[in-house]
């Protein structure tokens, strides 16, 4: 399984950005999918998570302003973030908890993607 991750990059505060994370492979259907962030020194935490049901939670730091979605038919998941803040600097991973064709249900981890914010 791979997920492929694009989007990224740096932008002023109050802008705007689009993470997108397409998952391919041994994969029979996609229990959920997530974006994490990290920065240096700091745990790793949850962003923002879309179950198989299209039910989504966020971190509350990003209530309001990230908006997490899923093309079903491309096991793409969308992260689609605006008003940003220089706080939301980080590197981004994109997480995804999947059901293989041998039944296993088998937790994968997208290479991170730099958010930069400035002020």
């Amino acid at each position: 399984v791979q997920l492929r991750r694009l989007g990224g990059g740096l932008v002023q505060a109050g802008g705007s950005l689009r993470l997108s994370c397409a998952a391919s492979g041994n994969i029979v259907s996609i229990n959920y999918m997530a974006w994490y962030r990290q920065t240096p020194g700091k745990q790793r935490e949850l962003v923002a998570r879309i179950l198989a049901t299209g039910s989504t939670n966020y971190a509350d730091s990003v209530k309001g302003r990230f908006t997490i979605s899923r093309d079903n038919a491309k096991n793409t998941m969308y992260l689609q973030m605006s008003s940003l803040k220089p706080e939301d600097t980080a590197v981004y991973y994109c997480n995804a908890n999947l059901r293989n064709y041998q039944g296993f249900d088998m937790e994968y981890w997208g290479q991170g993607t730099q958010v930069t914010v400035s002020s």
